[in-house]
Order: C-alpha cells, then structure tokens, then sequence
C-alpha cells in the first residue's frame, strides 16, 4: 500500500509474530494452523481493501477484519489451552490482536454514531 495504514502495519505485524506459533501448531493441527493463517490473512487484506473504498463499503471491510482477528484470537488461545503454543511464544501476537482489535473499534465506531 502506499502511504501508512496503521491498522494495515500492525496487522502484518501480526502476521510475522504468528508465524512461529502456526509453524509449531501445524506438527499438531493442520486444520487449525491453516485456519488461523487465512483469519490472519483476512485481516491485512480487509484493512488494504477497506482504506480503498468508502461509506458502507469501508465500514463492512473493517467489521469483517475485527471479526478475523477475533477468530485468530480464538485459535490462539485454543493452542494454548491445548498446550500447542506457549504463553510466551503468543505473548507477542496477543498484544499485536489487543493493538489491531482496539484500532478496528475505532475504525468501526466512528465519533458522533
């Protein structure tokens, strides 16, 4: 993209923390892993998608983001809770989803509505 997006930033960087954790839980649970790499995916390209449009169009691209990274969120503590990804190996990657889910409210509650 041209120009900054920060939503857009933090999502890829969002994407380069998970790899570690997805490597590790594709040795467990190739489902998941793959679930979680296409959420983490929807997320970025919504962003990109949405900063190109406007009115409801945006507004739709931003929700369908938020619901993504709340999916990733999903995945990520399941391989916790299953014991596939350490805290400290997503300590990272859940701080990166609070950023990207915090911005998205913003992006999807603009002032004044």
């Amino acid at each position: 993209m041209n120009g900054r997006f920060q939503a857009y930033e933090v999502a890829l960087e969002l994407a380069a923390a998970l790899g570690p954790v997805m490597a590790t839980l594709t040795h467990h649970d190739v489902s998941l892993a793959s679930q979680m790499r296409r959420a983490t995916a929807s997320v970025a390209l919504c962003l990109a998608e949405g900063a190109r449009r406007s009115g409801k169009d945006r507004l739709h691209l931003y929700r369908v983001a938020a619901g993504s990274a709340a999916e990733v969120r999903a995945a990520l503590s399941l391989a916790r809770v299953w014991g596939w990804a350490a805290s400290t190996q997503s300590a990272a990657a859940e701080a990166l989803l609070d950023r990207i889910l915090a911005m998205l409210w913003r992006l999807t509650h603009p002032a004044g509505e």
